[in-house]
């Protein structure tokens, strides 16, 4: 990747010499004023930027430089800026330095220590690049709580993307604990609506008998106890994003009253005779087969047609390829730093249990396993017993070859070796038949944790 620098510098010869400092696979540019280097800076996108905070039309003080810096930083927060002061102005250097200026260079010009600088500013914004990329490479997708690094889920995460910024009628399916709400969300915060309400409703939490007055409100003596007037949750999303969860759960009767609603956008509170307009995008889901449901006559297939103008079919955790591991080593180091258990980290059959292991759950037991898990773990290692999965080879089923059967067995010999002769790594690697730094070795590649109760040589 081509490496560009701007020099912002108003003295000619000063120009010319910072320059000749830097090495022909650097692309320098180069201005004497605000306006040239906003310029530079827009068409070049340079890592680094050295400013003279000394600049035309105040050549002597630093106005000009310090509101240069303020809009290099707003332009391109990323772009690391070295400010050049004379050798009697730190007290500008720092006020730079706090304003957001990675580092300050003193004049006079010394080619080897400008060098060092700038190069230590590309470095550091190389280092910001790439652990941006391990960020967005770990979670694969820009939408909150959605961990995915597997095709199947990234292009339900895409479509979701392209869907968002519209208002079509949304039917998210997928197995219970897949992470629909989620989802339903990120429709939400991805579109227009964003800003307004997000009401959410489940409807085979709430009886039957409620469930309309949850939905659609009611008026003061509609039935007994209402004693005031309510709106529903339809109406309180208003200009928001409506999310009935378990749709297929919704009573027939109510399934009729939704239909009406969504063909022509009016609320019919319980006990009203006065319809009310409400704009409102609707977006579903279910963990149940909608087209079984409807040959048993259970959902009207008119609503599903008009619920699933986009269909979201959410893989389960077993079917998106890679997945599983890297959500619960997501889910570790969260779960780590809210219990304050920092560093923890999965040992070798806890990788191998996670990634054979059916999670008939999907994340919400994952959820569930790696918080036990957390709190369980006597060392910095998570292990397959932490996590209550099952490590040995024939839980791990047709997933095993010969090599895995082979590594599992030397990663346990090697675990009970060290606990019967107590971590001493000299008796241990004589009762294994190996030298000590072999045995390192293999402790190494295991990641066996060796320093429990290790005494003497």
């Amino acid at each position: 990747m081509t490496r560009r620098l701007l020099i912002v510098e108003d003295d000619p010869g000063l120009q010319s010499q910072m320059r000749w400092c830097f090495s022909e696979d650097l692309e320098v540019a180069v201005a004497s004023d605000r306006e040239t280097a906003l310029a530079a800076l827009r068409r070049e996108e340079p890592d680094v930027v050295t400013l003279d905070l000394g600049l035309p039309p105040d050549p002597g003080g630093a106005t000009e430089g310090f509101a240069l810096l303020e809009e290099i930083l707003r332009l391109a927060p990323l772009t690391k800026v070295i400010v050049v002061t004379g050798r009697e102005d730190k007290e500008n250097a720092v006020k730079a330095i706090g304003m957001g200026a990675s580092d300050f260079y003193q004049k006079p010009l010394d080619a080897d220590i400008l060098t060092f600088v700038v190069n230590r500013a590309f470095r550091l914004a190389e280092l910001e690049r790439e652990n941006q990329a391990l960020a967005s490479q770990s979670n694969g997708t820009r939408i909150k709580g959605i961990v995915a690094a597997s095709p199947q889920m990234l292009s339900i995460c895409r479509t979701l993307e392209k869907v968002a910024p519209t208002d079509v009628t949304t039917l998210i399916t997928g197995e219970t604990g897949t992470g629909k709400e989620l989802l339903a969300r990120a429709l939400h915060d991805l579109s227009p609506r964003a800003s307004k309400s997000f009401a959410a409703i489940n409807c085979a939490a709430i009886p039957e008998n409620l469930l309309e007055s949850e939905l659609f409100g009611y008026e003061k003596g509609a039935f007994t106890g209402a004693t005031q007037s309510k709106k529903g949750k339809i109406e309180n999303a208003n200009g928001g994003t409506l999310f009935l969860d378990e749709i297929g759960d919704m009573p027939m009767a109510l399934q009729a009253k939704l239909l009406r609603f969504l063909q022509e956008r009016m609320v019919d509170r319980v006990g009203s005779v006065q319809p009310i307009p409400v704009d409102v995008r609707v977006v579903c889901a279910t963990h149940r087969n909608v087209k079984e449901l409807i040959t048993a006559g259970d959902f009207r297939e008119d609503l599903y047609y008009r619920i699933s103008e986009i269909t979201l079919d959410v893989p389960a955790v077993r079917e998106r390829e890679g997945d599983s591991l890297v959500i619960a080593q997501s889910l570790l180091k969260n779960l780590g730093k809210e219990m304050d258990r920092h560093n923890l980290s999965f040992s070798e059959d806890a990788v191998n249990a996670i990634t054979s292991y059916n999670w008939p759950g999907n994340v919400r037991e994952m959820i569930n396993k790696v918080k036990r898990a957390t709190i369980m773990a006597d060392g910095k290692r998570v292990t397959a017993e932490d996590l209550e999965l099952p490590c040995d080879a024939t839980a791990m089923g047709n997933q095993l070859n010969l090599r895995q059967v082979r590594e599992i067995a030397e990663r346990q010999a090697i675990i009970q070796a060290l606990r019967s002769c107590n971590f001493n790594m000299a008796q241990a690697s004589r009762l294994l038949g190996v030298t000590r730094p072999t045995l390192y070795n293999l402790t190494d590649k295991y990641r066996i944790d060796t320093s429990q109760t290790e005494t003497g040589t």
